[in-house]
């Protein structure tokens, strides 16, 4: 065999060796999967994202679900804001109904923020406020009939949804126990949010996808295909009421970890 012969075998085994060195390290050190934020909407808290968060951490994702104030949406946005800016390495933000304005403002100019999540949420414009957008097609049955509204502070009130109107105006494919525990545990939000107008939308500058629920009663499947379309979302759409996180939790689960590929 030729000096040069040797010469290139012994260049290929090693960079055979390489190679498989460097598959096994990969291998031993996976990329990290990007931590998911889950941030809810109003009249309702965190648990609603209880068996969407399982299947994520069952799939190794870090998962928080903070509590969204309900207060005002610069204020909530400015919150959210500063729990995105504690978190190392990518992030993706998925949001449900009023959670989806929050986030939109929460997460502009963080550039860890890889994608944005909307499941039956707001995703405005800047200047675009929540009763907008929810009027803005026909088909919503969450009026001020739907609503008590009660004072917390001088000149300030907190709006509930009425329980006759809670199942089948808010969460008509969850089961009526499960949805009567949602309404006595629901939490408020604060009425000036409804005309608060949005800020620059982080979805200009960051991918999202969007889960439309066809058969919602807040905020009309048709809103939210706008929304989408406008955003330029990856979309898909399931027969979901409302909450589509509580009653298909896999589809939600399913399109959050598309985003995080």
């Amino acid at each position: 065999m030729t000096t040069t012969r040797r010469a290139v075998l012994a260049g290929s085994a090693a960079v055979a060796t390489g190679a498989l060195l460097g598959t096994s390290e990969a291998q031993a050190h996976p990329k990290p999967k990007p931590t998911v934020v889950l941030v809810h909407g109003a009249f309702a808290d965190a648990s609603g994202w209880n068996d969407v968060a399982a299947k994520l951490i069952r799939d190794d994702y870090p998962v928080i679900a903070p509590a969204n104030p309900l207060r005002g949406v610069a204020s909530d946005s400015a919150y959210l804001a500063s729990i995105l800016a504690t978190l190392n390495g990518p992030i993706i933000v998925a949001a449900h109904s009023y959670g989806g304005i929050v986030a939109t403002n929460a997460a502009a100019g963080n550039p860890n923020v890889k994608a944005l999540v909307y499941v039956a949420a707001f995703a405005p414009d800047e200047g675009e406020s929540l009763l907008e957008l929810q009027t803005k097609f026909p088909g919503s049955r969450l009026n001020e009939a739907a609503l008590d509204f009660r004072p917390y502070a001088e000149g300030l009130v907190d709006g509930y949804i009425k329980k006759e109107f809670f199942h089948d105006v808010f969460a008509g494919d969850v089961p009526k126990p499960t949805t009567d525990l949602m309404h006595a545990g629901q939490r408020p939000a604060d009425a000036r949010t409804l005309g608060e107008p949005s800020g620059a939308p982080a979805w200009k500058t960051i991918p999202s996808y969007y889960l439309v629920a066809k058969n919602d009663q807040v905020l009309p499947a048709a809103a939210q295909r706008f929304m989408a379309q406008r955003a330029g979302s990856q979309i898909r759409e399931i027969a979901a009421s409302h909450v589509a996180m509580i009653s298909q939790p896999t589809a939600t689960a399913d399109l959050i970890k598309r985003a995080a590929r």
